[in-house]
């Protein structure tokens, strides 16, 4: 008797934030992934609707890595009935608790200043989830190893394959009854600062392929003079650069380039200041795993004495009163939170200040404002003129491009009955649908949000 597997694509269809496939084989739930939708308020909103699926009846959750868009669900799914297992590498499941308590405390802070200054819509406004909710989602986690096959049941089991997205990252193979199931996750690039190059899947019947970057090629451009040059102007007009910064990962790149240009005598000992309470716990994780990437002791302790950690609020506004000329590397990436909406609340209107955007700025944020060349950007119910000037980066990205996606798939020895593309917005994934076809000749689906899929093997 032929046993069918239902997949259904509950996020990171057709956009690149939400990521959540739902696995149902031999009366087994799996979920792969429990992101936050983020960016468009459409998607945003779809945050608040409970999943149109029977949520108690999933028993484990594999997650990728540890970013807020494949993990930030999570404790609205426990509302929602889910009582199994979190499963992760080590490094992912230390990166997901601190994202979400960092999430959790934002939202908590937003609701309360909403409220009190009353620019919110709701009465009252409330967190999407609180401090105490995401607890009770640690409390389920559970470590699994990397490159070991894990038996779930008699018919399933599933490996971690480290794929250099961020530390801990993986992609996750799934060996169901013998037809392997790939899932790509966020895939790396080689020759990262930090991190190891990707590995790369040998099988795959059916394969669940990132697209975030798969209508381009990361330019080719020397990123430490480009920014040895933002930097000198920065000193020369007197002002301020502010690097909004995803937590995980790119500050940490940062910072070491900073320091190695400091080192290389490229840059003067111009003050460099980092404001994320959860970039700085990351840091940590650095130093917790140091197998999982590059960084080593002696220049990971040189580089975190170098540089100026922010340890409370207090001295973001000492940060922002300094009028010397300085670097400021603040949380978050898309500026859609953090500390560097205060930064950017009282210098955005300064023509000597620069804002420089190192990372991928979806579809709704005010990162892509900014990068479009928004004239004024909105900030806790309040317009603000964009004096400042705002330029790029965009080599640094933690995704592999579209040649980084075909390298990736070329150590694939068989042929895959479907490739899925998702986490991608469309012209990416049409694109990447187009370079596929030519190059290897494999039959691509592009699949719709909420859409379910049956295999029969």
């Amino acid at each position: 008797m032929k046993t069918k597997v239902k997949i259904t694509f509950l996020g990171g269809a057709k956009t690149v934030t939400g990521s959540k496939y739902l696995i149902e084989a031999f009366n087994t739930s799996i979920l792969i992934d429990c992101g936050l939708f983020q960016g468009l308020k459409d998607l945003r909103q779809l945050n608040w609707n409970p999943l149109p699926i029977a949520v108690s009846k999933i028993e484990t959750i594999l997650l990728t890595h540890g970013h807020l868009d494949h993990v930030g669900y999570l404790p609205r799914l426990i509302k929602q009935g889910f009582n199994g297992k979190i499963i992760g590498t080590a490094p992912t499941l230390a990166i997901a608790e601190i994202i979400l308590k960092d999430s959790a405390k934002i939202q908590e802070e937003e609701a309360k200043k909403a409220n009190k200054e009353k620019y919110t819509k709701h009465q009252p406004a409330l967190p999407f989830y609180t401090a105490k909710e995401v607890d009770q989602t640690v409390s389920k986690f559970e470590v699994q190893v990397e490159d070991k096959w894990i038996a779930i049941n008699n018919h399933i089991s599933y490996r971690f394959k480290y794929n250099g997205h961020i530390i801990g990252s993986t992609f996750i193979e799934l060996d169901i009854e013998g037809k392997r199931f790939v899932f790509s996750g966020d895939i790396g690039r080689v020759n990262d600062y930090l991190l190891n190059d990707p590995k790369r899947p040998d099988q795959a019947d059916y394969l669940f392929l990132e697209s975030t970057y798969g209508n381009k090629l990361h330019p080719i451009e020397d990123i430490e003079n480009k920014l040895t040059q933002i930097i000198k102007e920065t000193i020369n007009t007197r002002g301020n650069l502010i690097i909004p910064s995803f937590a995980v990962e790119r500050l940490q790149m940062l910072m070491f380039i900073l320091f190695k240009l400091y080192q290389k005598n490229k840059i003067p000992n111009i003050p460099i200041f980092v404001d994320s309470p959860m970039g700085n716990n990351v840091l940590e994780i650095f130093k917790r795993f140091p197998k999982w990437h590059k960084l080593s002791e002696t220049d990971y302790n040189a580089m975190c004495k170098h540089i100026n950690i922010i340890k409370s609020y207090a001295d973001t506004w000492k940060t922002i009163d300094d009028p010397r000329s300085k670097i400021i590397i603040a949380g978050s990436g898309m500026v859609t939170g953090g500390r560097v909406l205060t930064y950017l609340q009282q210098l955005i209107d300064d023509a000597s200040t620069t804002i420089l955007l190192v990372g991928y700025q979806a579809e709704g944020t005010r990162g892509r404002l900014l990068k479009e060349g928004a004239h004024e950007i909105k900030f806790y119910g309040k317009y603000y003129p964009v004096k400042a000037a705002v330029l790029t980066i965009d080599s640094l990205s933690a995704h592999a491009d579209q040649n980084g996606l075909l390298h990736w798939l070329s150590a694939i020895k068989n042929t895959p009955k479907t490739v899925y593309l998702i986490h991608g917005e469309p012209t990416a994934q049409n694109a990447l649908r187009v370079k596929i076809k030519d190059t290897f000749n494999w039959y691509t689906c592009i699949p719709n949000l909420f859409e379910t899929i049956e295999i029969e093997l």
